[in-house]
């Protein structure tokens, strides 16, 4: 059980600029929820056993206080327009700070799955029956583990604010300053979404957008109300970098360094093998099409390239096109890495974003239109991610991952702080992969999470 000893109000240290704020058309399609994340620290790896709890969370409201100045979009509030729209109004109405006592040990928690409904202990709760306009759009709270052993820091943040890359970048910011550290400029964020919007961006030819069309059902069915009643699980695997590179070599068989491609990457080769055995689990008709959804960060694909600072959501949407169930399971794996290059080489085609963001502009495009699940698929990569440089001053993160299940199938790729085991191969026929990889005194490693609905095993 966690109680919340106190929970704090937390507005800019100065004052900040106030009216609306632009949302670009990136932030519109994404999903209208907040992003659960948690974070958990045992300072006893990095010799810190004494510190104050009182005064660590005081430290952490200075802190935040000291961050939102530069991150003040964060301090306001959403409302709807029309046409189904968002505007975010800048009025300083603040952030929220929770200071919570578990009555579980570090341990007791186990490996902290959000299948298990106690994880939900250490997430900010949220109210979505209030109004939008009341909604705080970041929220985090520190608990601290019986007897002492761990901080778990929780984070609740508002998807149409920022995508992965800018909130983490938000959170190490935050940390950095926490532990008495100058932030440089990389670590301000670059706040000007017009930037990357429709009418700074105008399409200079309209394409096809198969992202933004409904993809392939099971055969004999009408809708996907079904696939939706399965319960969604999540699940930890890992895999060994030797592991890793035996799936690469197979997807790259036959690959010749004369030739004027690259070799499949690490993403697109784990990619293929998590679509072909997700065929396999679910046990679908050979003529049964499916298709492979991802996202891709387009701030250095946009021409003029966005600053890698840029605090916002700027991912492009992209989907394979619809193969035969038969075709993945009984070609090599190059059939499924060379569908997921296809997809990700579209939305690096700077015309096809400017395109895709004119498309949702135009109304034709709404966020959650799209259900992911069976016979599709869903992946991105959080490789890039420096999930694990978010050291608050007692060392960096022991893990970090979900706080929530998703509701569909769907996996991502991040960085895992240290070495794992290896998992059994027949695991990846049951699920699907959160991926990710790090080099430490064990050597580099790749740990997978997952969540998939039913399938068939």
């Amino acid at each position: 059980m966690v109680t919340i000893k106190a929970s704090y109000v937390v507005t800019p240290k100065e004052e900040t600029p106030k009216g609306p704020f632009c949302l670009s058309e990136c932030d519109q399609f994404c999903h209208r929820n907040h992003t659960l994340s948690v974070y958990i620290y045992n300072p006893k790896h990095n010799n810190n056993n004494n510190i104050n709890f009182n005064e660590l969370v005081q430290r952490m409201r200075e802190s935040l206080s000291q961050i939102l100045v530069h991150y003040y979009p964060l301090c306001g509030r959403l409302n709807s327009i029309q046409g189904g729209r968002l505007k975010l109004d800048c009025n300083a109405k603040g952030a929220m700070l929770f200071e919570a006592e578990s009555t579980k040990s570090m341990a007791e928690f186990g490996d902290f799955s959000p299948n298990d409904g106690a994880i939900k202990e250490l997430i900010p709760k949220l109210d979505y029956s209030q109004p939008i306009q009341d909604l705080p759009l970041f929220l985090a709270q520190v608990t601290k583990f019986q007897g002492g052993d761990g901080i778990a820091i929780g984070t609740a943040l508002y998807h149409t604010i920022s995508d992965g890359l800018a909130s983490i970048q938000f959170i190490n910011s935050w940390a950095k300053l926490n532990r008495g550290d100058t932030l440089d400029p990389n670590d301000l964020p670059f706040l000007d979404r017009t930037v990357f919007t429709a009418s700074r961006l105008p399409a200079l030819r309209r394409f096809d957008h198969p992202e933004f069309k409904p993809p392939p059902l099971i055969l004999g069915r009408t809708d996907t109300s079904e696939e939706q009643k399965k319960k969604t699980r999540f699940a930890l695997l890992k895999l060994t970098a030797e592991q890793v590179q035996k799936l690469k070599q197979d997807a790259n068989i036959g690959y010749s360094e004369s030739q004027q491609e690259r070799p499949y990457s690490r993403f697109e080769a784990i990619g293929a093998h998590i679509w072909r055995c997700a065929c396999i689990a679910r046990e679908l008709d050979k003529n049964q099409p499916t298709m492979a959804r991802t996202v891709v960060d387009v701030r250095n694909k946009a021409n003029p390239p966005l600053p890698k600072n840029y605090f916002e959501n700027a991912l492009g949407i992209t989907v394979t096109p619809a193969c035969l169930v038969g075709d993945m399971i009984s070609e090599p794996l190059s059939y499924a890495a060379k569908w997921i290059r296809e997809a990700m080489e579209r939305v690096a085609n700077d015309e096809y974003i400017r395109s895709q963001i004119e498309t949702i502009a135009r109304g034709e495009y709404r966020a959650g239109m799209i259900f992911v699940g069976s016979p599709n698929i869903a992946f991105i990569s959080w490789m890039g991610m420096t999930v694990y440089e978010a050291d608050f001053g007692w060392g960096k993160p022991d893990y970090f991952g979900p706080g929530a299940v998703s509701p569909a199938d769907i996996g991502m790729m991040a960085l895992t702080p240290h070495g794992m085991a290896p998992f059994s191969s027949s695991c990846i026929f049951r699920w699907l992969a959160w991926i990710s990889s790090s080099s430490t005194s064990f050597g580099i490693f790749y740990e997978i999470m997952l969540w998939r609905q039913q399938w068939k095993v």
